[in-house]
């Protein structure tokens, strides 16, 4: 924008120098004519000296008489001119002795500006035009600069961010010091032979730190960064995107060593599809193989760095993957705890923390968390704080800050019933007894029956001890008796059921149908493979569709096997609740009276039960 400003100030200059230019040549002319001209005299005169036989030669013209006398008069030249006059007129006026002449209007300059000023005013309005929509980026805009690229360009001390600023990704910043240490020192680097990555792509779930990692590269290397989102690649004119990523790479290569970086590539590299329906030919199928042809002529003795990032690799074109093209794909996965922990420690260096506040039981509580969830939190923490007029940030304000981020906003102003507040509170004590009584469970650390969010009447918080990455089908099998805990308590204590225990269907389900159709974990089916759900390499996408690969009769005997499942883990939750019912009594009527109870209730509580045996294990001949 600011070169796009620079050019039109130039345009402009040059445009107001040739103005001037024209108009003092025009008033050139008319003082040299001046200059040139010869004395005038009254038409009168000029009949006068007619009379008196002085004139001896005259030149007719259409307004003038030019002149010349037999001998000089005074300190008059021989020559003359005078304007003429109607015959008829000039008789009247001599007959009663009127001097008179003739004056002939100049109307060269009005000539002129009559058709030079709406020119002028027309080119004005145009440019004026232009340049504000060029600095909206609307139609105008594009127009004037349809095929430059729209890259943001920063130079080596733009970037503030470094490795120190990232945390977290230990792996994929190992990974990417090669980067740095090529951009640095590419003859060393290469002294044996060995040529840098064309193109590494950061592959990761959103909020994981890719951008930031890209910035920390450039950061650390001290090198132009050029960074752009694929989808300002793509415009509504046919071959713009192409153009833009020739003058992209043709920008880069003028400053080199540098590095580019491209957000989103999954907006521009989206697989091409060969179905006559989808567009074979359209814009962005341009603007990807323009970017193949780049990188192919890509030399990296430049020193051009091509850092992409995207969390959908899954549907990018192979040919933008190979060997050759974006050679090594570095994985910026979710942190691990002690991941956790460490960006942790790099957001609280922002706000007032309290001294007793532990790091590590915030980073306990927050498994699934991205890099950009953990600033949430951090900055949600410092509002709770301020809210309640704290000078600091304490563990009781982070694990608000969870409930408001997992859970939702506290609704205090819905009013429940009292038989839907009991319902609610034996609901919750349901999944929290439950989860004491089964070993290998994560610990309770909070339940509420506060509703919060949409639809959440009540909640339960459970603790983990460690990062989870492998479970085994009794533990599948205790997280579905764990969510039919609270459905359970309500059948037993109501004799009847309600709609609150729809979420905890629905979840208990997909985890029993997962056992049977993914796993393989169901004697009775065998170890096969019935639903293979497109799954990308970060996970299921919501959007997939699943492939059936099976018979009607083998899908009855699945849903017959989830059937199966699901009634086991119900009679294990509710054999649980039967034994310990009257610790499910006192708890119920303990969370009606305080609303929200935390660990510390809870190990009190639930101080006589002792999670020694499995439901899941002892009812191993209930198994499919």
């Amino acid at each position: 924008m600011r070169n796009q400003k620079r050019a039109f100030s130039k345009v402009r200059f040059n445009i107001i120098y040739l103005i001037l230019a024209i108009w003092g040549i025009f008033i050139f002319r008319e003082l040299w004519q001046q200059s040139q001209q010869i004395a005038t005299i009254p038409y009168s005169e000029f009949q006068s000296l007619l009379k008196d036989n002085q004139v001896s030669e005259v030149i007719v013209s259409d307004n003038y008489l030019r002149g010349e006398l037999k001998e000089p008069r005074g300190d008059r030249k021989k020559q003359f001119v005078t304007t003429r006059v109607e015959t008829t007129l000039s008789k009247e006026l001599d007959q009663y002795g009127v001097k008179f002449s003739r004056v002939v209007e100049n109307n060269f300059f009005r000539d002129v500006l009559s058709w030079i000023l709406p020119v002028l005013l027309f080119f004005g309005i145009w440019m004026y035009l232009g340049r504000k929509m060029a600095e909206r980026g609307g139609l105008g805009g594009g127009f004037l600069s349809v095929g430059k690229s729209k890259a943001k360009i920063y130079v080596e001390t733009d970037i503030k961010t470094t490795f120190s600023d990232v945390a977290g990704t230990d792996e994929a910043k190992d990974e990417l010091k090669e980067i740095v240490s090529f951009l640095k020192n590419p003859q060393t680097f290469g002294r044996l032979g060995a040529r840098m990555p064309k193109g590494v792509l950061l592959v990761g779930p959103p909020g994981t730190g890719k951008t930031l990692l890209a910035k920390a590269v450039a950061g650390e290397a001290a090198v132009p960064f050029f960074s752009i989102s694929g989808s300002e690649f793509v415009e509504m004119f046919v071959g713009v995107g192409a153009a833009r990523v020739r003058d992209l790479f043709e920008q880069a290569r003028q400053k080199a060593p540098c590095i580019i970086f491209i957000d989103e590539l999954d907006a521009l590299g989206r697989a091409r599809s060969i179905h006559p329906m989808a567009g074979g030919h359209d814009e962005k199928e341009q603007t990807l193989n323009q970017l193949l042809a780049e990188l192919d002529g890509f030399d990296t003795k430049a020193g051009v760095v091509l850092l992409a990032a995207t969390n959908r690799p899954e549907i990018l074109d192979p040919a933008l993957l190979r060997a050759g093209r974006f050679d090594r794909q570095i994985l910026v996965d979710r942190p691990d705890k002690k991941g956790r922990l460490d960006i942790l420690k790099v957001h609280v260096k922002k706000v007032t923390l309290a001294p007793d506040t532990q790091l590590e039981e915030v980073a306990a509580i927050t498994p699934g968390f991205t890099g950009a969830d953990i600033a949430n939190l951090v900055n949600e923490a410092a509002l709770t704080a301020t809210r309640r007029n704290a000078k600091e940030i304490s563990i009781q304000d982070f694990t608000l800050a969870i409930e408001r981020i997992v859970a939702g906003l506290e609704r205090r102003n819905r009013l429940l019933n009292p038989l839907e507040r009991k319902t609610v509170a034996f609901h919750e004590m349901g999944h929290a007894l439950v989860a004491s009584a089964l070993p290998g469970c994560d610990a309770v650390h909070k339940i509420s029956i506060i509703p919060r969010g949409i639809g959440a009447l009540g909640y339960t918080i459970q603790r983990p001890t460690e990062d989870r990455y492998l479970m085994t089908k009794e533990e599948l099998i205790n997280k579905m008796t764990i969510l039919m805990g609270g459905r359970s308590a309500e059948s037993l204590v109501f004799d009847r059921l309600s709609t609150g225990a729809a979420d905890d269907l629905a979840r208990a389900t997909e985890i029993a149908r997962s056992l049977v159709t993914r796993y393989g974990m169901v004697e009775k089916l065998g170890p096969v493979t019935y639903e293979t759900d497109p799954i990308g390499y970060l996970g299921p996408s919501p959007y997939s569709l699943v492939n059936k690969h099976y018979s009607e009769e083998t899908s009855r005997e699945i849903d017959c096997a989830v059937k199966e499942l699901m009634e086991i883990a119900n009679r294990n939750a509710r054999r649980i609740l039967e034994k310990h019912r009257p610790v499910l009594e006192r708890g119920a009527d303990l969370l009606l009276a305080k609303e929200t109870l935390v660990e510390s209730d809870l190990l009190q509580l639930f101080s006589d039960i002792a999670p020694k045996v499995s439901f899941a294990r002892e009812s191993t001949s209930e198994f499919i």
